[in-house]
């Protein structure tokens, strides 16, 4: 499973539409897209500052992330930014790798 934190940011159309329908039933909308491309929310929470709501969840592989914010940025109602998870696990396997890098200029 890939895991990614969406960080949604409502418009004014977005904001009406939550005013109308309220937060739990904006979950359960997010909760049932998740699970039809077989995956879970680990976590979803409504902010106030840059983003709107920061929900993290676990999706089949990389492009089942980018079909969500595929489809969610489509509607203009919310604009998410898709953020892929990394674990410590993960990290350790990147830093054992060796990169032949030269920075512009050098």
């Amino acid at each position: 499973m890939a895991k990614f934190m969406v960080k949604a940011s409502y418009n004014a159309e977005g904001a009406r539409g939550l005013l109308k329908d309220g937060g739990t039933a904006r979950r359960e909308a997010v909760d049932k897209s998740i699970k039809a491309l077989g995956g879970s929310i680990e976590a979803f929470y409504f902010a106030f500052g840059d983003a709107d709501a920061y929900v993290i969840v676990d999706v089949p592989d990389v492009t089942s992330g980018i079909a969500l914010s595929l489809a969610v940025n489509s509607t203009t109602a919310v604009h998410v930014s898709t953020i892929p998870l990394i674990t410590p696990a993960e990290m350790d396997a990147a830093c054992k790798k060796t990169v032949s890098y030269r920075a512009p200029g050098a």
